[in-house]
């Protein structure tokens, strides 16, 4: 499969061509650069860093080392914070939601929610002005630069704009004494601040909690991505708050936490 994707990516086209034309033969330009790909490739580089693009939500994204590889699994965020919109109820009519997507990274959090919801007003922060440099880049390309606020801050601290309706994060949360679980090629080349936390786990989101607290309006939801190892701890964390409930994702492993601001 990543010989395929780099193949494609060497000659600039898609599966169906390929596969099409199996009697194409390279040019020697094409069949160096194919050659440093899969060099590339052999090294631990993962594949989406050596073409640049990731898929995420039906939609193409810029990636580079600067931002976490987004994941399939990551879509159930994204599916968890339109179920809320969807229910009505204590959220505010569609029209007038207020999301922050905290740590945006590539920004494929944001920017999928900004497709699907276009009238909703929509913010996302970052400490890395690499990751959101890239994350202007990806708006842009589906033209949604202008319904996206960007904001370069660590986590919420000191943000401008509070009464949000859902604060929404994918944030690191794989702790150090789990770093031999992780794939080598995670562990060496995607940014490590956004994918340890410290020695639990916990404690990016253990910060999260109480700024996300202060900016959401009550009744507001907290929506985040975690890992089946931290799930009791996140909960317990949020054991103040209302209505707290997990989503597992298609492999029953606890993705998705969401809990109501009392």
């Amino acid at each position: 499969m990543n010989a395929e994707l780099l193949l494609m990516f060497t000659l600039g086209c898609d599966r169906a061509y390929l596969h099409a034309h199996p009697e194409r033969e390279l040019t020697f330009a094409e069949g160096e650069r194919y050659v440093r790909a899969l060099g590339e490739r052999s090294r631990g580089i993962p594949a989406q860093y050596i073409t640049g693009h990731q898929e995420f939500w039906g939609m193409d994204f810029l990636v580079t080392p600067a931002v976490l590889i987004p994941r399939p699994e990551t879509e159930h965020v994204v599916e968890t914070v339109l179920e809320l919109t969807s229910m009505g109820g204590t959220l505010a009519p569609v029209s007038s939601v207020r999301i922050v997507d905290v740590g945006t990274g590539s920004g494929s959090i944001v920017l999928a929610l900004a497709k699907e919801l276009p009238q909703a007003e929509m913010h996302a922060t970052d400490i890395s002005s690499a990751a959101l440099e890239i994350a202007r880049a990806n708006a842009a390309r589906h033209q949604l630069e202008e319904r996206v606020q960007f904001h370069c801050t660590d986590l919420l601290r000191g943000f401008p704009s509070s009464g949000f309706d859902i604060v929404v994060s994918n944030p690191p949360y794989v702790g150090e004494s789990e770093a031999d679980q992780v794939q080598l090629e995670v562990r060496k080349f995607e940014p490590r601040n956004a994918v340890f936390a410290g020695p639990t786990g916990v404690e990016v989101i253990e910060s999260l909690i109480p700024q996300a607290q202060a900016a959401l309006r009550p009744d507001g939801w907290l929506v985040m991505e975690i890992s089946g190892t931290i799930a009791d701890n996140v909960q317990a964390l949020l054991h103040s708050w209302d209505d707290v409930c997990v989503t597992r994702d298609l492999q029953s492993i606890p993705r998705v936490m969401r809990a109501r601001k009392p």
